[in-house]
């Protein structure tokens, strides 16, 4: 089941052909899911800087979010994912309304689901957390995560796309 996840995961990231370095120590049960992280999290973080300041406001529908609500919304659900995980309370996050605030809100989110991700054990891995997805095991926490970040972040290349700016490069 766990490799199942991990293939789906890697799938749902767009990253099965390539393979990415281990961010986790070696032999960290949730190894498998930290060497996407960082792939996952850099590329999300330059979509987010690469929509200009002027434009963080841009909606493509008037009942879509902004893309720096968009942004922010990310942001607030890895602390909430990552949270569940830890089996805390989310903690107190900020309301950014301008890019370089937001932009530094969806990096620390990032940084702190690392955090969060690298020190998983296979207990806490194989333990049922809250999450914004309901009650899960922590592999499918950290599935429906990446899978909620790289949906959002679909949507953000969109909103760069109808601004007329090409989205970055998946990179590793």
């Amino acid at each position: 089941m766990r490799h199942a996840i991990g293939l789906i995961a890697a799938v749902a990231l767009g990253v099965l052909p390539r393979a990415l370095p281990a961010t986790a120590p070696q032999g960290n049960a949730a190894g498998e899911y930290s060497k996407h992280f960082s792939a996952l999290s850099q590329l999300s973080i330059a979509v987010a800087d690469t929509m200009p300041a002027e434009k963080y406001g841009f909606r493509p529908h008037p009942e879509s979010m902004s893309f720096g609500e968009l942004m922010s919304h990310v942001a607030s659900t890895n602390y909430q994912f990552c949270a569940g995980l830890k089996d805390t309370n989310t903690p107190a996050l900020p309301s950014p309304s301008d890019k370089e605030a937001i932009v530094r809100f969806l990096s620390d989110s990032f940084q702190y689901c690392s955090t969060v991700i690298n020190s998983l054990t296979e207990e806490q891995l194989n333990a049922v957390h809250n999450s914004p997805d309901g009650r899960l095991p922590g592999r499918e926490v950290l599935l429906a995560m990446y899978i909620h970040v790289a949906h959002h972040r679909g949507q953000a290349e969109i909103y760069l796309r109808d601004n007329g700016i090409k989205p970055p490069a998946y990179r590793i």
